[in-house]
């Protein structure tokens, strides 16, 4: 009878021992399996699976990985449907990276107004930047659209000084073109003039830009990189 009872014990206890792992599941022992081996004190926000391929997408900050059911294997990609091309990682990254238009701090924006204005987008861009310049010039060439410039000085020390100069400026918007345009600096500016250089780098960072141009819709997603006339069309086309 003592055997017996045992027996049921040790069989209770592997029963209560397979529940808490069913209640745990694979999810969280991909993000214990992996944390360790990423290095760098790398943290897992968060694991899910999908329904394509028995893989798990692992999401590390603003970007998305993919692994096995032990976390064994980590998959560096993109995740593409071949019947429809749909291309499932940036839509997810897209997703994660959204930001609410509305909170953006607007007043440490250079504002220009083209046409009717109705189309909306804010632009972080360094002085520095040969990009930046480029997609300057498909701004130029667009109509009824309003662009929000943070000046996002990353390059170098001398972008915060050449952004001062331009924020000091008594008509920022022109000082900014000539710049990026046409390459005249604008003059030194007055001791007493303060730029909102502190604030916008501590924005960017806040929003993961890393780089510029970095282009942000009204519906809250972004584009890296100096994107061309066609395809910024057909995204601010695509914006309800």
């Amino acid at each position: 009878m003592i055997k017996l009872t045992r027996l049921a014990a040790a069989a209770l206890l592997s029963l209560a021992a397979g529940a808490a792992l069913a209640q745990t599941g694979p999810e969280q022992a991909i993000k214990k399996a992996l944390e360790p081996r990423l290095g760098d004190g790398a943290k897992v926000d968060s694991v899910t699976k999908t329904p394509y391929g028995g893989l798990y997408e692992v999401r590390i900050g603003g970007d998305i990985f993919y692994s096995d059911a032990k976390g064994d294997y980590l998959f560096i990609g993109r995740v593409v449907d071949t019947k429809t091309m749909q291309d499932y990682t940036k839509a997810r990254v897209d997703e994660i990276n959204k930001i609410k238009f509305s909170d953006l701090p607007l007043d440490s924006a250079m504002k220009m107004v083209k046409g009717n204005g109705k189309r909306v987008i804010a632009v972080f861009e360094d002085p520095n930047c040969g990009y930046c310049k480029r997609f300057r010039q498909t701004l130029n060439e667009m109509d009824n659209v309003t662009v929000y410039t943070f000046m996002y000085n990353i390059l170098s020390e001398d972008s915060v000084t050449k952004s001062r100069n331009i924020w000091c400026s008594s008509d920022r918007v022109k000082a900014w073109d000539e710049w990026m345009l046409n390459g005249k600096a604008a003059p030194a500016a007055p001791a007493n003039c303060t730029a909102p250089h502190d604030k916008v780098f501590a924005l960017g960072q806040k929003l993961k830009v890393t780089g510029t141009p970095t282009v942000f819709f009204a519906d809250g997603t972004r584009i890296p990189g100096a994107v061309d006339a066609k395809a910024l069309e057909g995204k601010l086309a695509s914006i309800k």
